[in-house]
């Protein structure tokens, strides 16, 4: 997904609210839930990471402005989905007038706990994932920005991948189980089969956590690694830089 297209879409979020409520955005204070998988609450501001910068700005343009007619509450699931149920319990119960979320966990957990709060969601492919019937017509609740290309880009990385290294005939695919056995691991494996290649599952079999992550790389035997875009990552970006430092990694 081109980055001008993830701006106008987040900016553009605050088009589904109701005309006359938008027509009223001065009188009453608008409430925000922005709910992230693994980014940290402290991140989720003009400051921090580019596309929430960017989803400020642009709200700003709108004339949307944090403390002036704007109220944004932040949560983050810390990487355990084990949490998200429980997560998106507490955010509905407080009754914004939207929820941006990320991911396809967390947005699943949303469809199930509310058909009446404006959902945006960014992720994957959620006609493939069950979140909604179509792109064109997603109906209920719920719209947002699947990532361009659908499941087709796992294809993509694996070409890229190919390209890097033309003598590679093992990979490892690091997923969680949930991944790699719904249709995100089926076209994976699809792809790698086409492509001639070996692919395993390095599976987190219990949850994000640091332990899953080390004995996995402690028992991998592979030309390369390629990693699933689950937003859970994120949170252990800065261990796995240690990791490599130690050599676990090499």
């Amino acid at each position: 997904m081109r980055r001008r297209e993830f701006i106008t879409f987040l900016g553009g979020a605050t088009a589904m609210w109701p005309l006359g409520a938008r027509a009223q955005q001065r009188a009453r204070m608008k409430r925000i839930a922005i709910v992230s998988p693994a980014t940290k609450v402290g991140e989720i501001s003009l400051s921090g990471r580019p596309y929430y910068r960017a989803f400020f700005e642009e709200l700003s343009r709108l004339g949307y402005v944090e403390g002036q007619n704007l109220t944004v509450e932040r949560y983050s699931g810390e990487g355990q989905p084990e949490r998200y149920a429980d997560l998106t319990r507490e955010v509905v119960n407080t009754h914004p007038d939207l929820i941006l979320a990320a991911g396809a966990r967390l947005s699943l957990d949303f469809k199930m706990a509310t058909t009446t709060i404006p959902l945006v969601t960014v992720m994957f492919d959620p006609v493939a994932l069950g979140l909604v019937a179509s792109i064109a017509r997603p109906g209920g609740n719920i719209t947002g920005v699947t990532i361009a290309g659908g499941l087709e880009i796992i294809g993509k990385r694996m070409g890229l991948l190919s390209e890097a290294m033309p003598k590679m005939s093992a990979v490892h695919f690091l997923a969680s189980r949930p991944y790699w056995e719904d249709t995100r691991g089926a076209a994976a494996r699809e792809v790698a089969e086409r492509a001639g290649i070996a692919l395993s599952p390095a599976m987190l079999n219990s949850a994000f956590n640091e332990g899953e992550y080390q004995r996995i790389f402690r028992s991998m035997i592979a030309d390369a690694l390629m990693v699933s875009e689950e937003p859970e990552h994120v949170t252990y970006r800065a261990a796995s830089r240690s990791w490599r430092t130690n050599g676990l990694l090499d």
